[in-house]
């Protein structure tokens, strides 16, 4: 099979879809990989790195005149023409947060795989894990500069000081993404609270952390009275495939300390908080009600090399298989890479991700050929 990398080109993203590693997996299996020449260069790879692994240096027209493109995020407006029905696609998708990418997806006939779909028996995200442990330990550190007033926030140190309150971090979910704030702004010696619905969850987090990290479980009066006295508000809901539900109105936001600020993690798929809008890397934050909101799509393209590096070494098994085996017996052989097709021959193949564009779910399995 030939496989395609083409440079991500959403706004600042200098992640990268494959790894020289990866490159040269593929090429030992007897497949060809063509990279954009440049395509490495966000993440300190260079095409010279990529070449010594076997790869074919290409323009962006021959990495996408693959049969299988590997990315790191949707299609943007300029790509959503190379699509067609002979491609597939894997990559993140989120179409639940962007229906345009779905509709161009499914008038293509593209066979689209979304990373953050494949599910495993246990009901884990293999591939959006890695992601999430980045984008969770990231969100503290977010938090943290732009509470400094330098920046527009209230001043607050979150270790505090000898004799000084530290700050406190507020964090909805306890997911991948939300355990790994909390952990980072307890390392930082914040206060931290870690809300989620999951006592089971909770539970873990008190056996790990031993009461480092105050627990709560989650209901519209515990967030409204924790986000009121937070300094900084880490948004970390997950639906799989789905909208995220929206835990923080806009009145809890008008209540929260003036200088507060929120970090809404799951903007990528739609948001937590409701007064949150997807911003950029070049345009990161807004204020609304005296609070500074930081709502980036893509948070670990901010550290490009360290993440193309841990999405490589999950999704590589998985690009291997699709490589190897074709997407339908792939799907055959793996109820999980399974889950992660998304559309089919124009139409939308995971309940999840039908439900939240209002659409008909279909077999990928009935649809593959």
């Amino acid at each position: 099979m030939i496989v395609g990398v083409p440079t991500e080109v959403k706004d600042s993203e200098r992640r990268v879809a494959m790894t020289p590693d990866g490159v040269h997996d593929l090429v030992a299996r007897g497949h060809e990989v063509r990279v954009q020449s440049g395509a490495g260069a966000g993440s300190s790879i260079t095409d010279d790195e990529y070449a010594n692994a076997g790869a074919l240096l290409t323009s962006v027209d021959e990495a996408w005149a693959a049969d299988l493109v590997v990315k790191v995020k949707e299609p943007q407006g300029a790509e959503l023409g190379r699509l067609r029905s002979d491609l597939v696609l894997f990559t993140y998708l989120h179409l639940a947060a962007y229906p345009d990418v779905a509709r161009a997806l499914i008038a293509a006939g593209t066979t689209a795989i979304a990373y953050e779909t494949v599910q495993l028996d246990d009901r884990s995200l293999p591939l959006l894990a890695p992601m999430s442990e980045v984008a969770g330990r990231m969100a503290t550190q977010i938090g943290a500069h732009w509470l400094e007033a330098e920046n527009g926030g209230r001043g607050v140190l979150l270790g505090g000081a000898p004799g000084v309150r530290p700050g406190r971090v507020v964090v909805i979910g306890a997911g991948n993404v939300g355990w790994n704030a909390a952990w980072i702004a307890a390392g930082m010696e914040a206060e931290v609270l870690l809300l989620d619905r999951d006592l089971d969850r909770l539970r873990w987090v008190d056996q790990i952390h031993k009461g480092r990290i105050m627990t709560l479980a989650s209901n519209r009066g515990a967030v409204q009275r924790a986000v009121a006295e937070a300094d900084v508000v880490v948004g970390a809901v997950l639906v799989a495939g789905g909208r995220a539900p929206v835990v923080v109105s806009e009145e809890m936001v008008a209540g929260m300390r003036k200088g507060s600020v929120i970090v809404d993690v799951a903007v990528d798929q739609g948001g937590c908080i409701a007064t949150t809008r997807e911003t950029t890397h070049s345009d990161p934050v807004y204020e609304r009600h005296g609070v500074l909101h930081y709502a980036v799509g893509n948070i670990p393209g901010a550290v490009p090399n360290t993440s193309t590096y841990a999405l490589t070494n999950a999704t590589l098994p998985y690009v291997a298989a699709l490589a190897d085996h074709g997407v339908r017996t792939a799907a055959q052989l793996d109820a999980a890479l399974r889950a992660g097709i998304n559309a089919v021959a124009g139409s939308v193949t995971n309940a999840a991700v039908a439900d939240a564009l209002g659409m008909p779910v279909a077999d990928p399995l009935a649809l593959l050929r």
